[in-house]
């Protein structure tokens, strides 16, 4: 299972957290926590391809998706 320290973008600061390879209904999936656990996203990609949210605290910034997603191409 791989796993990394992440930062995103805060709507007043950034958000420091770590990023865990897990699986969400049998899929490969991302879930981003926050090392003050003010943040929980999981993402996994949708049957076209694409990221999208599937489980994680509310409420939250879309960009995070995109911006998430994009850490973990770069890993």
């Amino acid at each position: 299972m791989e796993q990394f320290d992440a930062i995103l973008t805060g709507s007043d600061s950034p958000i420091e957290g770590v990023v865990t390879e897990t699986s969400f209904d049998g899929s490969q999936a991302w879930d981003f926590k926050s090392i003050d656990e003010t943040l929980h996203l999981v993402i996994a990609r949708n049957p076209r391809g694409g990221w999208v949210r599937v489980d994680g605290t509310e409420p939250y910034l879309s960009g995070w998706i995109d911006e998430l997603a994009e850490l973990i191409t770069k890993q």
